[in-house]
């Protein structure tokens, strides 16, 4: 028996991509999940004797070791008690032995190298049969990261396209995104973003063998996906100036964004905004098998201080004052959820975690948030690992408005201090409709229970400095108070004040709103109003200012009266950034030294038509027409459809648009050939040098090959 050696691997690619939902990979690898068996077939230079056994060893990561679980020698004959790497012999015939391999539900994921040799062997015989690549996994009811659901599998872990939600409360928009988790050399880039770590860089063994643990790996992800602390993937821009990269807006998806980041040498691409950041984490995680999902949280919070409240300075015509507004309430704020176990705080905090890759403050030094556990937030419990008072306040921060005077006294204004945390909402599970799942997050606002809730986060962010978060609380540059000071809310005002808008608002056109006073009261009101608009990016960041006037109006007793405000396209058409937003604001002033501030986001709405013209099956062409609209008063040359989907066409799609009239149309027609059957999204969009990316999208339900 001394002359038998391992001649050739048959790794059983079609069987094990079944039955560890792998199969969507493309290989060379096989691709398997922790905690199950997977087969292969080892071809021998001759009979091995039935009573021999065979003796395997996997290892993965540098300094590999048995103490650190990164390294494991087993063989066919042993019984295995506990969570242990087991082989046995599943089929022996003459020259050949179908060997079933199984690892534990807590093993260490990533590459690991398997080598074989016969027990009368010495050991120096190990024959290296090759590399396998070991993932997460969600069906095994042992692995920390076990999902029960096989919809929402689907959906989480094997769905390679998906939806963004973003816009503002009162319209929110569906954007597509390509998380092409399967596309070629996608997994490869996947496992170098936890080599290029700084944790790996510095102790790479002890970092590999924490790779067993969800919440380890999903940390590590969370910060190198943006690149404020290493040469991470993505590098965030909010400035509105995109020179030298790519504006956030035109990215289609994550395939390309992290083969620029592979083939650049590990350079961080430009640019990158919190949708984007949000889409190639969930690449990654979906990549690596734990289930995520993207989530939108409209009136973000950025609570800077600790203090669960937003405080905005503003002047007399409701402009934000930049120079002393430190907090901010974004538009829109996007981020992940992962599923999985969160041993360190206990069962009752298992299930949904919020993951965030934006850089926008710092956890424990490093740019980057969580996971904290979506029940924890929703009891208040921000004490408890990772990041919890900077995600609590994300959805629940009052709002609260000061007008700040020129002798730099500072007066409380009535506003909606409500306002944060609205419309938490993902893609449903088999559609692209929107789910609320704000009741995850918190209980019914100005319920009795998220008055506790609040309340009882308050207590602890005062107490106990939650970890990987600055304890704190007081703002600041001398202007704070302490939080139990600015509970006090601002006098209510006798009179009240909506913007209404009047016409859609439409890209290209006109603006037409009015402002909707009530008087309260059953006397004559004198009510000085003072109105400011600016163009802003999707944080409220105001860009330039496109209105400024003042009314004196009158109100009778109970009486209501209508404002009307008309804004030109050319008011706001040289300022207006690709977010395509605008923001109102109307101090009123009352007698007696009442304030009112009024305020509305809006968004400009754009148009563009997707059909696919006959049936789709793999391998056979099938037209597309795309129906686009010019949304300006003038002539437009130079536009390109750019086109993009996992499973219909290989990289991305350049069509040249012809001429379009003053808001004329025009039919775009080309083909694609689908490579994969299932739904599959195309993405298309209009870009034009003459205004902001118009995007839109379509699932197409691919049959497979007749």
């Amino acid at each position: 028996m001394a002359g038998i050696r391992v001649t050739s691997v048959d790794w059983q690619w079609p069987r094990n991509g079944a039955d560890h939902h792998t199969q969507e990979y493309p290989g060379p690898e096989l691709v398997v999940r922790r905690g199950q068996v997977f087969t292969f077939t080892l071809e021998l230079s001759c009979p091995l004797d039935s009573k021999e056994d065979l003796i395997f060893t996997v290892q993965t990561g540098p300094q590999a070791s048995e103490a650190l679980r990164t390294k494991a020698v087993f063989q066919t004959s042993e019984p295995q008690v506990g969570n242990v790497w087991t082989a046995a012999k599943e089929v022996q015939e003459e020259n050949t032995v179908t060997v079933r391999l199984a690892s534990p539900p807590d093993a260490v994921i990533g590459r690991y190298l398997l080598k074989a040799r016969v027990a009368s062997r010495r050991r120096h015989s190990d024959r290296k049969l090759g590399d396998f690549v070991l993932l997460f996994n969600p069906w095994c009811p042992e692995d920390d990261v076990f999902l029960a659901s096989e919809e929402e599998r689907q959906e989480y872990v094997l769905s390679d396209s998906g939806v963004i939600f973003r816009g503002v409360e009162k319209c929110i928009r569906a954007q597509g995104w390509n998380f092409g988790q399967f596309e070629e050399g996608i997994l490869n880039i996947c496992l170098s973003i936890l080599d290029r770590s700084p944790s790996h860089q510095n102790d790479p063994a002890t970092d590999v063998s924490c790779r067993h643990d969800p919440i380890y790996v999903t940390r590590v992800i969370s910060a190198m996906v943006n690149s404020n602390n290493d040469r991470g993937v993505v590098q965030g821009q909010w400035q509105g100036k995109y020179v030298g990269g790519t504006s956030p807006l035109h990215w289609r998806g994550s395939v390309t964004i992290l083969h620029q980041w592979s083939r650049g040498r590990f350079k961080p691409v430009k640019y990158g905004q919190c949708w984007v950041f949000a889409g190639a984490m969930c690449t990654v995680l979906r990549c690596l098998g734990i289930a995520t999902r993207v989530v939108s949280n409209f009136n973000s919070a950025h609570d800077t201080d600790r203090s669960l409240s937003v405080d905005k300075y503003v002047d007399s015509f409701g402009r934000t004052l930049e120079g002393l507004t430190e907090d901010s309430m974004w538009n829109f704020h996007v981020w992940n959820e992962s599923w999985f176990a969160r041993q360190d705080l206990g069962p009752s905090y298992n299930g949904w975690q919020v993951l965030d890759a934006t850089p926008q403050e710092e956890s424990e030094g490093v740019f980057r948030c969580g996971p904290a556990s979506v029940t924890a937030i929703r009891e208040g419990d921000v004490h408890l690992a990772h990041d919890g008072p900077f995600v609590f306040a994300e959805v629940n921060a009052d709002y609260v408005t000061w007008l700040w005077s020129e002798d730099e006294r500072r007066e409380r204004v009535y506003s909606d201090t409500k306002k944060v945390g609205r419309c938490i909402s993902t893609k449903a599970v088999g559609s692209d409709s929107r789910v609320d799942i704000t009741g995850l997050y918190k209980y019914p606002e100005g319920s009795r229970k998220e008055r506790q809730v609040y309340s009882k986060a308050l207590k602890k962010l005062l107490s106990v400095k939650a970890p990987g978060r600055r304890a704190r609380v007081r703002r600041g540059g001398g202007r704070g108070l302490w939080r139990d000071d600015l509970l006090e809310p601002a006098h209510k005002p006798s009179i009240t004040g909506k913007f209404k808008v009047l016409e859609p608002p439409v890209l290209g056109h006109d603006l037409k709103l009015a402002l909707c006073l009530t008087n309260l009261i059953s006397r004559v009101q004198r009510v000085q109003v003072n109105l400011s608009s600016a163009t802003i990016l999707y944080t409220r960041k105001p860009v330039a200012e496109i209105l400024h006037e003042s009314h004196a109006v009158r109100l009778g007793p109970e009486e209501e009266k209508k404002i009307p405000i008309a804004i030109s396209y050319s008011q706001y058409k040289d300022n207006l950034t690709e977010d395509k937003k605008i923001l109102l604001a109307a101090m009123c002033l009352a007698p007696k030294g009442e304030k009112l501030l009024v305020e509305k986001d809006i968004t400009l709405e754009d148009f563009i038509a997707i059909k696919v013209l006959g049936p789709a099956v793999v391998g056979v062409a099938v037209v597309v027409e795309v129906m686009v609209v010019n949304p300006l008063l003038e002539r437009v040359e130079d536009s390109v459809l750019m086109v993009e989907g996992s499973g219909l066409l290989q990289g991305q799609l350049s069509i040249d648009v012809p001429s379009l009239e003053p808001q004329g149309r025009a039919l775009v027609h080309f083909s694609i050939t689908p490579s994969k059957r299932g739904p599959r999204q195309l993405q298309v969009d209009l870009v034009s040098p003459h205004f902001s990316d118009i995007k839109g999208f379509v699932i197409i339900h691919v049959a497979a090959a007749k």
